[in-house]
C-alpha cells in the first residue's frame, strides 16, 4: 500500500524512503526512554526528551535552518526548538514565529466541511453540482459524479491544481524558473472567475472514487462551495468556526506587514530563499505558530467536537492491511488514518517550496504532535519524519508508527 503524501508543491515520496539517518540519530536519547512509557503527566520528562530530539536533529542535520516541535500529551503541552531560521545568523525560532501549514490546511477545509454536515447544509455524499451554479456535465464520469467527499479524500479526478497547465506540474522539466515562481505568474489576477471557468473545461478520465490523483483543485472547489453555503469569505469563516473558538488568534490566511516580520524564512534544497505561493486558500494557505497549533491539536484529540470525529471516519479505505498482514489505512476529510489493534494514527503533512510541516494525532494516547521546518531538502525530509516516528515511539510504545 503506497503512502499517500499531502504535499502542495514538491514530489517528495522519495525523500522520506531514503533516509533512515535520524532514527538512528535518536536511539541514543530514545532508547532508554521506550523502555516504558513515559507518563503524560510528567512534564519535565516530556520536555528533556523533546529538547534532545530538537537539538539533535540540528546536529545531526548541518543542513537543515530550524525545527519547531510541539507535543500535546495528556495534560502536558511542551514546545521545542532548535537552529536559526537564517544560515549564518544567530536568529533562533521564537514562539511568535509563523510557518505556512501548506496541506495541513486541508484538515481545517475538512473540518468546516464536516460542520456543515453536522448543520444540515450538506451531505457528503451529495453531488457537488448541487452546490455550483451553471451546468457541469463534465463533472461525471458516466453514472456517477463527483461528491463531496471526494473533494477531500483526492479521488475526484480534478486536476492537481487549476489552471490546469503543464508548467504547473510539480515535476515539470520544461521550465526552468523555481516551481513557486511559475505557480505566482500562472496565478496572477487569476481568481474565483476564472476558477469556475476552468472546472468547466476539466475532462475526468475515470470515475470519480475509483483512483487516487492528488488535487489542491478540490481542496480548493470545497473552500468554494462552503463560501457559497455560508456566504461569508473562506478566511473569515475559518476564523468564525475554527480560530476564534481555539484562540488560535496568530494563525491567517493573508499576511498582515506584521505576519511578514514573523514568518520564518523559507530555504530550497539549493539554500536560496523560497517564495511562498499565492492562490488555493483553502487547498494550502495557512500560516500558523506551534502554540496555535497545539490548540488546533488538543481539540482534535479530544474528539469532543462531532464534527472533529466526523472528519476522523474514513471515507475511503485501502485494499488489504497496512502494517504486514494487519491493520487498516483509509482517508477520512483529508486527514490519513492508519488503524492497528483498535489504536490509530491520524496524520497530515504539508510541503512547498522551502518548507515542511506534519502533524501527527494519536487519540488512544491523547498524544499528538506537530513539526515545523523552514529548510525543504531531501534529507531534511527524511529525517524530519523520522524524528517524528521516534518521538511517538519514545514518548508512548503503544504508539500506532507511521505507515511508509
Amino acid at each position: 500500500m503506497p503512502h499517500l503524501l499531502g504535499c502542495d508543491m514538491m514530489p517528495a515520496r522519495t525523500w522520506w524512503r531514503s533516509s533512515r539517518l535520524a532514527l538512528a540519530a535518536l536511539i541514543g536519547i530514545t532508547s532508554s526512554a521506550a523502555l516504558a512509557q513515559t507518563k503524560p503527566t510528567d512534564a519535565k520528562a516530556v520536555r528533556a526528551l523533546v529538547d534532545a530530539a530538537a537539538a539533535r536533529y540540528i546536529k545531526e542535520n548541518p543542513q537543515a535552518a530550524a525545527i519547531a516541535i510541539g507535543v500535546v500529551y495528556g495534560s502536558v503541552r511542551i514546545q521545542s526548538r532548535a537552529g536559526t531560521l537564517e544560515p549564518g545568523k544567530a536568529r533562533p525560532p521564537r514562539p511568535h514565529t509563523l510557518y505556512p501549514l501548506a496541506s495541513i490546511t486541508k484538515t481545517f477545509t475538512g473540518t468546516l466541511l464536516a460542520q456543515a454536515v453536522i448543520e444540515k447544509r450538506l451531505s457528503l455524499s451529495d453531488d457537488i453540482r448541487k452546490y455550483l451554479d451553471g451546468e457541469y456535465p463534465n463533472l461525471a464520469f458516466g453514472a456517477r459524479a463527483i461528491l463531496v467527499s471526494d473533494l477531500l479524500d483526492h479521488r475526484s479526478g480534478l486536476p492537481f491544481l487549476l489552471p490546469d497547465r503543464p508548467e504547473l506540474a510539480p515535476d515539470f522539466k520544461g521550465d526552468p524558473r523555481p516551481y513557486t515562481v511559475r505557480v505566482n505568474a500562472a496565478m496572477q489576477g487569476y481568481g474565483r472567475d476564472q476558477f469556475f471557468s476552468d472546472l468547466h473545461a476539466v475532462k475526468l478520465t475515470a470515475m470519480p472514487g475509483s483512483r487516487y490523483q492528488y488535487s489542491n483543485a478540490g481542496a480548493q472547489l470545497a473552500g468554494y462551495i462552503l463560501e457559497k453555503l455560508y456566504g461569508q469569505p473562506f478566511e473569515q469563516l475559518l476564523r468564525a468556526k475554527v480560530l476564534t473558538p481555539l484562540r488560535m488568534n496568530a494563525t491567517t490566511i493573508s499576511l498582515t506587514p506584521a505576519d511578514h516580520e514573523r514568518l520564518a524564512p523559507g530555504w530550497d534544497d539549493k539554500g536560496q530563499r523560497a517564495i511562498l505561493p499565492v492562490g488555493d486558500e483553502a487547498a494550502g494557505g495557512l500560516k500558523s505558530t506551534t502554540d496555535d497549533m497545539l490548540s488546533y491539536i488538543r481539540w482534535q484529540i479530544d474528539e469532543t467536537d462531532p464534527a472533529v470525529r466526523l472528519s476522523h471516519e474514513l471515507v475511503w479505505t485501502a485494499k488489504g492491511p497496512v502494517f504486514g498482514d494487519q491493520g487498516v489505512f483509509g482517508i477520512g476529510l483529508n486527514w490519513q488514518v492508519a488503524e492497528l489493534s483498535g489504536r490509530r494514527v491520524i496524520f497530515q503533512d504539508g510541503m512547498i517550496e522551502g518548507y515542511s510541516a506534519l502533524v501527527v494525532i494519536e487519540p488512544e494516547s491523547k498524544l499528538g504532535i506537530i513539526l515545523t521546518a523552514n529548510q525543504l531538502d531531501q534529507k531534511s525530509a527524511a529525517a524530519g519524519r523520522e524524528l517524528m516516528k521516534a518521538l511517538l515511539s519514545a514518548l508512548d510504545p503503544r504508539s500506532v508508527p507511521l505507515p511508509e
